[in-house]
């Protein structure tokens, strides 16, 4: 199975810097709006055999112009949605986002006792995301999802680049991670474009983003 993990268009969030993970969630910035309608076109060349949005809304309004295009029924998956903030929801300091970083790559890296204060731990978020990309049906599944979870998800079950590879790479809105195999074999990541599907001009150097930042820029500005 060959899978597309599409991080969600830039939210008013996102452009605070706000750990704001709890449902339904914001929708999108004129700027994140941009960057979904950007994804029919980059993707036109690609087979697509179904899309699936999380439970927040941002995902399914970032999904709509592909659907449209598509003509597709989106399917909503219970567990692809962003990792829990917990005691750091709605916080925009960097002490919040380094320890939100810090406990969701542990995950990544095999720790999954870890866990993030006032939520989960590693074995739920892997057990959620898990059943939620095995009931996908098809050959080619665009999957919308987040940063934070698309990143530590990458770093548990990609099986050709170390599971540190997620946390040094950004995901910036509408990033697009290709993947393809399967949980039984694991998945090989075959491409990852941290920017913009339409590229760097839809970029926001301004905004924080602390679910979308490298673990070494979360520390180094604490």
């Amino acid at each position: 199975m060959r899978l597309l993990l599409i991080r969600h268009g830039q939210t008013p969030s996102n452009v605070d810097g706000l750990l704001d993970t709890a449902r339904p969630g914001p929708g999108l910035t004129e700027l994140g709006e941009r960057q979904a309608a950007e994804i029919p076109d980059a993707l036109k060349h690609e087979a697509i055999d179904g899309i699936y949005v999380s439970v927040l809304r941002r995902t399914l309004i970032t999904a709509t112009p592909l659907i449209v295009d598509r003509g597709f029924d989106p399917v909503e998956l219970p567990g692809i949605h962003e990792i829990e903030a917990g005691d750091l929801e709605m916080r925009h300091d960097h002490e919040a986002y380094r320890i939100y970083l810090e406990t969701a790559f542990a995950w990544g890296m095999g720790d999954l006792d870890r866990r993030m204060p006032g939520a989960t731990d590693g074995h739920e978020f892997f057990r959620r995301f898990d059943e939620s990309i095995a009931s996908v049906t098809g050959n080619n599944a665009v999957v919308f999802s987040h940063g934070a979870a698309i990143r530590v998800w990458v770093a548990g079950r990609a099986i050709n680049v170390p599971p540190s590879f997620a946390g040094e790479h950004d995901i910036q809105n509408t990033g697009v991670v290709e993947l393809d195999g399967s949980l039984e074999s694991g998945f090989t990541l075959l491409s990852w474009q941290g920017t913009p599907v339409g590229g760097s001009d839809l970029s926001d150097d301004t905004a924080e983003d602390p679910t979308g930042e490298t673990l070494d820029e979360a520390r180094a500005a604490d």
